[in-house]
């Protein structure tokens, strides 16, 4: 199990006073209120960034980190991924999963036999879809909805997601 994960990116500065643009990388971008400090990963280079303020515009989450006034501190972070770990993740409710927790993990069917390896999860509006690269011989993609009727069971221990596949689902 990873011990950071990515709640956002960094996409551009906002104003001249040292803020950012985030794009978050989270279902519930609320969650930057209550954060003290993220990890920003600029794939050279790790930092502690201390927040001092969050504010929301559009699907943007702004944020102003300590010690950084201008927007020639932020400049240089664009693309910047920014990181919590996983003791300031948010308390996760009974059968929810961190997606960087269930990413790699083996499917199978309720039928017992090997499905294919989960590779992706998709947020659509009603719920996720699993995106499984299959273990035949083509390795084509399939699609399954993240519900009861369709994921059986997931074995986080175990590495293993069982499912049911619906009549026409492939």
């Amino acid at each position: 199990m990873i011990s950071e994960l990515q709640i956002g990116v960094i996409t551009q500065t906002h104003g001249i006073r040292g803020e950012v643009k985030v794009f978050p990388t989270t279902d519930d971008a609320a969650r930057f209120k209550q954060l003290k400090e993220v990890i920003l990963d600029t794939g050279r280079e790790r930092l502690d960034m201390g927040i001092e303020g969050v504010k929301f515009f559009k699907q943007y989450v702004i944020v102003k980190f300590k010690g950084y006034d201008s927007i020639n501190d932020v400049e240089k972070y664009k693309g910047a991924k920014l990181y919590v770990t996983r003791d300031k993740a948010v308390r996760l409710k009974k059968d929810e999963y961190f997606v960087a927790d269930l990413i790699g993990m083996q499917v199978v069917t309720d039928q017992g036999e090997a499905f294919g390896t989960l590779k992706d999860v998709m947020a659509t509006g009603a719920n996720d879809v699993y995106v499984v690269e299959r273990s035949d011989a083509d390795k084509a993609e399939a699609l399954l909805p993240a519900i009861r009727e369709c994921v059986k069971h997931i074995d986080m221990e175990a590495g293993v997601i069982t499912v049911h596949i619906m009549d026409g689902l492939l």
